[in-house]
């Protein structure tokens, strides 16, 4: 499968997912909410298949739904009352439709989430915030390989353990448990030395020295420019439409939405073209290769 939002500067993939991210976070409109969940679920599926068309139907749309029906059991405000509990408290519409809010706003971000580590390396991170902030930005490089690297390697204490007949599935209740233990005492025990192992090595190479030089093959080109200065345009076209209160809710006491203008509609077209980038470059770059293969 093609990835070419992947190849471009880690400037203009870092820029688009700390932008979507943040406007995920912060819009409660409902539109932009549609936007942003729509556009973070396809490019999810996109860059990792069936397997997180699985996750998301099977966790992201449960959970979706789980936080939509909870919140109006916790939270009562609200004019338009629909029943009330056997507790005597009401049930208004206003809880309901913030709690669906509510839900699509984490659900995208965790989607998000999931297209940023797909796309955003550890040595992209490294090579934008190396420089500036050399100790965190190693950090945050080490804690996203967190995930795959330790699971895997859980595995392959597990099936050590597995072999000797200390495993969790081995031996009653009580057995179990301590052959969870001691997996969990022996996977913190690499962690640490790990860590300390990739701090050494990264110190005997003078990382964060001030003046070091490193190698990097990262070229900010016409494309990148291209690509950046869209996105930056989309951007500032959301803002200005922030600044005039088109891309929040009233939600309590009741439901209050700005009217709708013709600059209302360009500004949601461009947060959902702003979302929806790495989608657009991958159809043009998949329709340039066909063209290529016919031609040849």
């Amino acid at each position: 499968m093609i990835n070419s939002f992947k190849s471009y500067h880690p400037l203009v993939n870092f820029y688009y997912f700390f932008v979507v991210i943040l406007f995920s976070m912060f819009f409660m409109h409902p539109i932009l909410l549609i936007i942003s969940f729509v556009s973070s679920f396809i490019y999810s599926v996109y860059l990792n298949g069936k397997k997180a068309l699985k996750f998301n139907i099977l966790y992201m749309v449960p959970f979706l739904v789980f936080a939509a029906v909870i919140n109006p059991a916790f939270s009562h405000q609200g004019v338009t009352i629909i029943w009330y509990f056997s507790t005597g408290n009401p049930l208004t519409l206003e809880s309901i439709v913030y709690g669906v809010a509510s839900a699509m706003m984490f659900t995208s971000v965790i989607l998000w989430f999931s297209c940023y580590n797909a796309v955003m390396t550890s040595d992209k991170f490294i090579y934008l915030f190396g420089r500036v902030i050399p100790g965190l930005s190693l950090i945050f490089s080490m804690v996203l390989r967190f995930v795959p690297k330790y699971k895997a390697q859980i595995k392959v204490i597990s099936n050590a353990q597995k072999c000797i007949g200390r495993d969790v599935s081995n031996g009653n209740i009580i057995r179990k448990a301590k052959n969870g233990i001691k997996i969990v005492s022996i996977m913190v025990t690499w962690a640490l030395e790990n860590a300390i192992e990739t701090a050494d090595s990264m110190k005997s190479r003078g990382y964060g020295l001030k003046g070091r030089t490193s190698f990097s093959n990262y070229r900010f080109d016409n494309r990148d420019k291209i690509a950046f200065g869209t996105m930056v345009f989309f951007t500032l076209m959301v803002i200005i439409g922030a600044f005039q209160g088109r891309n929040s809710m009233q939600y309590f006491p009741n439901m209050q939405l700005l009217k709708i203008t013709a600059f209302s509609v360009f500004e949601y077209c461009c947060y959902f073209f702003l979302c929806i980038t790495p989608i657009i470059m991958e159809i043009m770059e998949e329709i340039k290769w066909r063209h290529l293969q016919l031609d040849n």
